[in-house]
C-alpha cells in the first residue's frame, strides 16, 4: 500500500502597507489586523488536520501566519529560506503604471522580457527551489500533513510546475489569495491531486466592499 503525504502551501494574510509600495524581501511589513484575522483562518481550516510539520518563510509575514497553524497542533515553527519571497528589481517601490516607477523610462529597460522575468528572479530557479522545499517538507511529514507558508508568486510557481504548465502568466489571473491554500497530495513521491481553498474569502470580499464604500463616500 502506498503512503499518502499532503503538502499545503499557505500564502500569508494581508500585509499593512499604507504607501502601497512592492514590499518584497524587505523587513518591517507585518500583517494588518484583517490578515491576523486571516491567519486564524487558517488555522481553523486546518485544525482537523493531520499536521505534524509547519515551516515558514524567513519574512514576518509568513511567521504570524504560520504562529497560529503551528499552535493548535502543538508544534514549533520551522523557518526554510527556499520558499521566501521571489526577488524583485523594484522592491520599496511603487509599480503602477500610472503613479509609481513604470512611469520612468528609465525602469523600462528592467521589463523587456517577461518570460523569465527580466525585473526579478527567474522563474526556474523560484520553481527548483519550492519544488525542493515541497519534497522536504514532504519527507519530513511522511504518511501525515505538512504546512508551508511562502508567498504568492513561489506558491504559485510551485502550483504550475507541479502541474507541468508554462511559468510565464498573466499575474491577475493567478489562483492564490491572501491566507489561501494550495494543497499537493501525494501517495509515496506521485503527486495525485491539487486542491485549492480559501478559508478567508468572506474576509476579502467584506474588505473589498467596505474600501468601495470609503472610495466613494
Amino acid at each position: 500500500m502506498s503512503t499518502r503525504t499532503v503538502v499545503h502551501l499557505l500564502r500569508h494574510g494581508e500585509v499593512h502597507n499604507p504607501t502601497g509600495v512592492l514590499y518584497g524581501r524587505l523587513p518591517g511589513f507585518t500583517l494588518s489586523t484583517l490578515g491576523e484575522q486571516m491567519a486564524e483562518r487558517a488555522a481553523d481550516a486546518l485544525a482537523d488536520r493531520d499536521i505534524t510539520h509547519v515551516v515558514s518563510s524567513p519574512l514576518e509575514r509568513a511567521q504570524q501566519t504560520a504562529a497560529p497553524v503551528a499552535a493548535r497542533h502543538g508544534l514549533r515553527v520551522s523557518i526554510d529560506d527556499r520558499i521566501i519571497e521571489a526577488d524583485n528589481i523594484f522592491e520599496g517601490q511603487r509599480v503602477g503604471v500610472g503613479d509609481g516607477v513604470l512611469k520612468n523610462p528609465k525602469a523600462w529597460r528592467h521589463l523587456y522580457n517577461p518570460f523569465t522575468p527580466s525585473w526579478g528572479e527567474p522563474y526556474v530557479e523560484l520553481a527548483g527551489r519550492m519544488r525542493a522545499a515541497v519534497a522536504a517538507a514532504r519527507s519530513a511529514a511522511r504518511g501525515h500533513e505538512a504546512v508551508l507558508v511562502s508567498h504568492q508568486l513561489p506558491v504559485w510557481i510551485a502550483r504550475l510546475d507541479a502541474e507541468q504548465r508554462r511559468f510565464v502568466h498573466d499575474p491577475r489571473k493567478r489562483q492564490c489569495g491572501l491566507a489561501s491554500l494550495t494543497s499537493l497530495t501525494f501517495d509515496d513521491d506521485k503527486l495525485v491531486a491539487i486542491t485549492y481553498t480559501e478559508p478567508s474569502a468572506d474576509l476579502v470580499r467584506a474588505a473589498g466592499k467596505s474600501a468601495a464604500q470609503a472610495k466613494g463616500a
